[in-house]
């Protein structure tokens, strides 16, 4: 079974990935995909799993606002995202991929950003936590609900960002079945400068990428401080998209 799963690991993983996937949670979901391969179970059926532990963890943020609440929470929300890495990897073990399968898998992926934003503010107003001023609030501070309502207008914004200038009409390349980052070929930067940024670029798509740090931040007891980095980062992310927008569609026409 174990070199089963190297072969199917071998197989389905992608092209650009993180750290954490490449070394820890892909592999991990190759040896599920092992077992999961052999019954009926289709992708889009492994996708609707996710997401629905997704839900469960994200009302465990809110119901278990302690600290060992926040380490169940967690648990699940990585359950959920091994299975969010099992269903494009059974599809491409499988040899089923479809357009229509990768929308749906970041459709669900939009949903569990959103509540993820929504639900840790809840989460902070009923325990108290770390505000935006840098100090400490008490439960039932309401600034808390505003960051949950703010959160999670900046996640749906930003997710519709996304899927705006992926567009082919907008990007000018054809919808594909791999995301969108496998099929763009990155050329490395060569200046000095361009290596600065692309460090900086994949450090902040780190951040961005909860599941890959969000139990540390649980096991540190600090949840809030993941919390304002993630909304921060998707904060900048569409301010500049935005700002890219009005620089493309908001310039006068020219001249004929």
């Amino acid at each position: 079974m174990f070199g089963k799963s190297i072969e199917i690991y071998r197989a389905t993983r992608k092209k650009h990935d993180l750290l954490f996937n490449v070394y820890f949670m892909r592999p991990i979901a190759a040896f599920v995909v092992g077992i999961v391969a052999k019954t009926p179970a289709t992708p889009n059926q492994i996708t609707l799993l996710n997401l629905f532990l997704f839900v469960i963890a994200t009302a465990l943020f809110v119901a278990l606002p302690d600290y060992r609440g926040g380490l169940v929470a967690v648990a699940v929300l990585e359950l959920s995202y091994c299975f969010d890495c099992v269903d494009g990897m059974l599809a491409r073990h499988k040899k089923i991929a479809s357009k229509e399968g990768h929308l749906f898998d970041f459709f669900t992926d939009e949903i569990k950003a959103v509540l993820l934003a929504a639900a840790l503010p809840i989460r902070f107003w009923r325990s108290g936590a770390l505000g935006i001023d840098g100090t400490e609030w008490p439960a039932g501070t309401p600034g808390f609900l505003f960051a949950a309502t703010g959160a999670a207008i900046i996640l749906a914004s930003a997710t519709s960002l996304t899927n705006f200038v992926r567009r082919p009409e907008v990007s000018g390349r054809a919808s594909q079945v791999e995301a969108h980052y496998e099929t763009v070929v990155a050329e490395k930067p060569k200046s000095l400068v361009g290596r600065i940024g692309s460090l900086v670029t994949t450090f902040l798509r780190f951040l961005n990428h909860y599941p890959s740090h969000i139990w540390l931040f649980a096991l540190a007891g600090r949840l809030d401080v993941m919390f304002w980095i993630y909304a921060s980062i998707n904060l900048l992310y569409l301010g500049r998209g935005w700002l890219g927008l009005i620089l493309r569609f908001g310039r006068p026409p020219r001249a004929t």
